[in-house]
């Protein structure tokens, strides 16, 4: 969450709870919501480090709000951070933990790992095609968001196939 704030926050200052609304906004429903006590909780550790300060604005009819604006040191993380790669290969699965030590402790069938974590898959596509159903279809973002997510659970699916007919030769 600490980088995505700067994120918003280069473009200007900004309050939590309006940051909150920009996240939403930019990603749809199909990103889990940030809770907005966890963006405080953000903001005030990156004003901490020094990434962010926070100004007190009075409000006439209203509590005072804290409006926050990238220092240069915020500025030099968040272009780092766009010059980082993501390369997380996803060798520490936990899915595939279980498949391969399910034949030694005897408490699990593999196929039954399998037809059940595919079921879990195909679940969690048609929640994604009806969420893109509803999806704002202006929102670029958040409809490449579900694709994205689509083409990893179709690689899941695959992979799941793949297994399965490893282990069928095997047995």
């Amino acid at each position: 969450m600490r980088l995505p704030l700067l994120a918003l926050l280069a473009r200007g200052p900004a309050h939590g709870y309006e940051l909150k609304q920009d996240l939403e906004q930019l990603l749809g429903s199909a990103y889990p919501q940030p809770n907005v006590g966890q963006i405080y909780v953000t903001l005030g550790r990156l004003e901490k480090s020094g990434l962010i300060e926070g100004e007190e604005v009075e409000q006439s009819s209203r509590p005072n709000k804290k409006i926050y604006h990238l220092t240069d040191a915020g500025r030099e993380a968040l272009r780092a951070w766009y010059e980082e790669t993501a390369d997380e290969p996803r060798v520490r699965d936990e899915f595939f933990m279980k498949l391969a030590l399910a034949p030694r402790t005897g408490l699990a069938d593999q196929i039954a790992l399998i037809n059940k974590q595919r079921r879990q898959y195909l679940n969690t596509m048609r929640e994604l095609s009806r969420l893109a159903a509803t999806e704002d279809r202006d929102n670029r973002v958040s409809q490449l968001l579900i694709e994205g997510a689509m083409l990893h659970l179709q690689a899941d699916l695959d992979w799941l196939e793949r297994c399965q007919e490893e282990l069928e030769e095997q047995g």
